[in-house]
């Protein structure tokens, strides 16, 4: 009876026959402690030390693709727009495709200013106006000596401007000096800019019930919707261009959801430069948005310094010349990112490298008509100059 009732019998009985009935409390507790590591082998002991300091490096390694993936926990989609359907077609007159658009003809076209944000996308700002330069009243420019991030930046378009000498009769020009304020968001420093551009198409000339084109240079709209905007009358006071989003070049498609580039129907007072949702309206397949789409590895280097998402350059290898050239041609994410979506499915739908285009159809015209020139923006062409 007396070694069944030993096998039986509780730990904390053991422990107080090893440790003595008569200890201390601090040194009976210390005994229980020793007693309770013993029934842990060496073996789950080594690998609980390994495994929690792998799952805390593996979160400050993945820490942003884990905050990515959860996005839809608590973050709603935002509201959708109301997505007006698009015509066109070089044999239909313009009065039958306003009148498609549920809208009239006018007498006279209004006049289109075209106003940027110039940082280094020398080959995108030439397919940008020489798309629209039929239909558009004035190109308004403005170019600081400072990048979003506060990094002193050369005035890369001043020094190529002779590239841009048919241009000038259209040309309203201005240089903004940067305000380098280290540490500061790099949002305020964009805003800062925003509002002297405001200031520029004024003093090109703008005037109420002109339409002005808000983009980034990378937001190209293409020349027809351009031309069907300014000939049609009761067109919304401001309205969202939808684009065809690339990546790299325009051999990868990514999807048809860039939405920031607007025009609006110049109203002063009122008016003010954003690159932001102002209405619920979009025109739907209204032209393309190329996004880090640079000849050179220096340039994409560049970008990802100095624009507003610096943050996302978390580790210095990111920005090693190797390793860009092979995320390019792989489609994949210059910075390991996980796709900025709201559901679980889009994300899942979106991850890994994007899949290849080999379609040239509906491009810019200047792009097939100086495809020598621009080639490595064409599909099959994903390598790069060092530059």
């Amino acid at each position: 009876m007396s070694d069944g009732y030993y096998n039986f019998k509780k730990t904390d009985d053991i422990c107080d026959e090893v440790c003595g009935q008569q200890a201390s409390r601090a040194a009976l507790t210390m005994s229980r402690l020793r007693c309770m590591l013993r029934e842990y082998d060496i073996r789950t002991c080594a690998f609980l030390f390994m495994v929690i300091p792998l799952f805390i490096f593996g979160v400050y390694l993945h820490g942003q693709k884990i905050t990515y993936f959860l996005r839809p926990l608590w973050e709603s989609p935002p509201k959708p727009f109301h997505e007006i359907p698009h015509y066109y077609h070089e044999n239909v007159t313009m009065e039958t495709l306003c009148n498609l658009h549920g809208w009239k003809i006018r007498e006279s076209p209004r006049r289109v200013f075209d106003a940027v944000l110039f940082s280094n996308e020398i080959d995108i700002l030439a397919l940008r106006w020489n798309e629209l330069y039929p239909y558009i009243t004035q190109f308004v420019l403005l170019e600081s000596n400072s990048t979003f991030t506060s990094l002193p930046k050369p005035l890369l378009f001043a020094s190529n401007r002779q590239q841009f000498k048919f241009m000038e009769p259209r040309l309203t020009y201005g240089m903004i000096g940067g305000r380098f304020r280290k540490g500061e968001n790099p949002f305020v420093e964009e805003a800062y800019q925003r509002v002297a551009l405001d200031q520029l198409l004024r003093i090109a000339g703008i005037e109420d019930d002109d339409l002005l084109i808000m983009s980034d240079v990378d937001e190209i709209p293409s020349a027809h919707t351009i031309n069907l905007l300014r000939w049609c009358d009761d067109i919304p006071p401001v309205i969202h261009l939808q684009l065809r989003n690339y990546l790299y070049s325009f051999e990868y498609h990514v999807d048809n959801k860039s939405w920031r580039a607007s025009v609006h129907r110049y109203k002063t007072g009122e008016t003010r430069y954003a690159h932001y949702r102002q209405a619920d309206i979009i025109l739907s397949d209204s032209g393309w948005h190329c996004s880090f789409c640079f000849r050179y590895i220096s340039e994409f280097i560049f970008k990802m310094k100095a624009y507003s998402h610096t943050d996302r350059v978390r580790f210095s290898h990111y920005l090693d010349v190797k390793r860009i050239q092979d995320v390019i041609c792989r489609g994949a994410d210059l910075f390991d990112m996980l796709p900025e979506e709201y559901t679980f499915k889009e994300i899942i739908g979106k991850m890994g490298p994007i899949p290849r285009s080999y379609s040239g159809v509906y491009l810019p015209a200047y792009l097939l008509n100086n495809a020598e020139k621009y080639k490595y923006l064409l599909p099959g062409k994903c390598k790069r100059e060092t530059g």
